[in-house]
């Protein structure tokens, strides 16, 4: 069984649509969009274990460009 997590990214400004399409490219991203409000880009992503989520946050989404802020929300099953 995977984790599943939302990612939601603040970016610097105008830089939402690079920085969406960057991560699209990750291994583990299932989806990444543009939004509007408190933060810019939404990314659903899965990983083996919590551990490798946690790995991929920050060794590969906040190693994209222009990101300036991530919060990274787990999926549970209630």
């Amino acid at each position: 069984m995977s984790v599943r997590a939302y990612v939601l990214i603040q970016t610097e400004v105008g830089r939402a649509a690079h920085v969406a399409s960057e991560v699209r490219n990750l291994k583990g991203v299932v989806s990444a969009d543009d939004v509007t409000g408190p933060y810019d880009v939404i990314v659903s992503t899965e990983a083996p274990t919590m551990d490798d989520l946690g790995k991929m946050v920050v060794s590969q989404i906040q190693a994209v460009e222009g990101i300036t802020r991530t919060l990274t929300c787990p999926v549970v099953q209630l």
